[in-house]
């Protein structure tokens, strides 16, 4: 493999290796038991996630051994907890060795774990998929053979270091790559199949490896490793992360800068994730005690966007961030008494006032504060509030009534928005929750609309409702 590699997050079966989730220090690194690398970032709800691969190399060593993947989690991003391995190489049975680098990507309810392993047949380095129903699994292999390989035409000169991005539309895209040989391609909606060809992205700027994308404010990034020293390291052996940006999702890209400067480690493998209103940047580094190129360690720390969206390069840190535990549940600025209500359908003995006239519900059946309904109708059914001008959301919550007879808990539901011509999901949504007896939260990018919408899947043979449904200004 590349003496520059890092590994990050890839998919597979809960192993008997897998440890008790146990506390970690609040400091950088954020793990010293065991070294991990190439960490890929996920936001579900109030937790950030982070999946990360484990450097097993004795002291000394001069290569890479890399055999599982493992999960850290937190609720404030500076108190880390370890949930042990979740992946392994005998997760796909078509693997090799060499557990490298990948993303966890959720869509649909389920949570796809994207990854680069070396296969028994012919040619080097795939990429892989599991797939899982929670964001710490079990994980199993979602299509039974690589989904990228040496026979994929036009693949990269190393097929590794995925990482995959689905848009405000549902298209998915992923791009990868090493070698200084960056490839991109849409994903199917079944998230384990291409859709037509490979491409090789345009614009990024001595691209090494390590692709991160992510998009803010309607603009796309693309954050990648680099060993030029035009600014970027001082030696080659080593790298820093730059970063580019773009319109559409496939570029061409423009280069805007360094979002991170050389390590300690010669690899430099990181991504970026919003989480309670604050941006971090989790990336690996040698310092942990007893460290080195092939015994790395995950570090977070704050990340910042200027006024114009660039990037401030990030400060590495000794001590990582502050803890921000962020808004509790329902509290914050509820704006959702302003808007005016619609829906697809209210049952005549209900009342659509119920979703925001400020009704604070003791459990899923209380009707003192009025109920929305939509018996009998079935299937999707929709609330929206409407504002007279635009507003800036960035999280909503749902307290959903269920009757005990023909309204129950929903199946499903997604928060969308409107962008000026049609209904679109919010972006990043945090995934929407259908607990009875509690308030839902869903987190998601800043917006700018005048209109939101709750739209609701109901179980077979039912229908749903609400008691309280809030909108909070960001």
């Amino acid at each position: 493999m590349s003496g520059r590699k890092w590994l990050a997050a890839a998919c597979g079966t809960v192993i008997a290796i897998a440890a008790a989730a146990v506390p970690a220090q609040a400091a950088n690194p954020i793990v010293t038991n065991i070294y991990t690398a190439d960490p890929a970032p996920l936001v579900v709800g109030n937790t950030m996630y982070i999946y990360a691969g484990r450097d097993e190399a004795p002291a000394g060593s001069s290569n890479f051994l890399m055999r599982e993947w493992h999960v850290l989690s937190s609720t404030d991003a500076a108190n880390w907890t370890q949930h042990g391995a979740r992946a392994s190489i005998s997760t796909f049975g078509w693997a090799g060795a060499d557990a490298w680098a990948g993303e966890v990507e959720p869509r649909n309810g389920r949570y796809y774990w994207y990854t680069s392993i070396n296969g028994n047949g012919a040619g080097w380095m795939n990429i892989g998929v599991a797939v899982g129903d929670s964001p710490l699994g079990p994980f199993t292999d979602a299509k039974g053979g690589p989904l990228i390989s040496d026979s994929t035409a036009n693949s990269s000169g190393l097929n590794i270091d995925p990482t995959v991005f689905v848009d405000d539309d549902g298209q998915a895209y992923m791009y990868w790559g090493g070698y200084w040989a960056p490839r991109a391609v849409k994903l199917a909606a079944n998230m384990i199949d291409t859709v037509g060809s490979v491409i090789t992205p345009q614009g990024l700027t001595n691209y090494w490896e390590a692709p991160w994308m992510f998009k803010r404010n309607g603009l796309y990034y693309l954050m990648y490793a680099a060993n030029d020293t035009a600014g970027c390291v001082t030696d080659s052996a080593y790298a820093c992360q730059r970063y580019a940006t773009a319109t559409n999702p496939l570029g061409p890209w423009t280069h805007r800068g360094i979002v991170l400067g050389q390590v300690s480690s010669t690899t430099n493998h990181a991504g970026a994730v919003e989480f309670n209103g604050q941006w971090y940047l989790v990336y690996h580094n040698a310092n942990a005690p007893g460290g080195g190129n092939f015994r790395r360690s995950v570090a977070v720390d704050r990340m910042y966007f200027n006024a114009d969206g660039t990037i401030q390069r990030v400060a590495q840190t000794t001590t990582g961030p502050p803890a921000n535990p962020g808004p509790p549940s329902g509290s914050g600025t509820n704006i959702a008494p302003s808007a005016t209500p619609s829906t697809s359908y209210v049952s005549p003995w209900e009342n659509l006032a119920a979703v925001n006239n400020g009704g604070a519900p003791a459990n899923s059946a209380d009707r003192s504060n009025l109920a929305y309904g939509n018996w009998p109708q079935q299937g999707t059914q929709w609330v929206e509030y409407t504002w007279p001008s635009a507003r800036s959301l960035n999280k909503a919550a749902a307290y959903w009534f269920d009757d005990d007879q023909g309204i129950d808990l929903p199946a499903s539901c997604q928060v969308q928005y409107w962008n000026g011509s049609a209904y679109v999901p919010v972006p990043n949504q945090s995934g929407c929750g259908v607990a009875g007896n509690t308030e839902n939260v869903t987190t998601f990018s800043t917006i700018s609309t005048t209109r939101l919408r709750l739209s609701i899947t109901s179980k077979t043979g039912l229908s749903t409702g609400l008691l309280e449904w809030k909108a909070f200004q960001s």
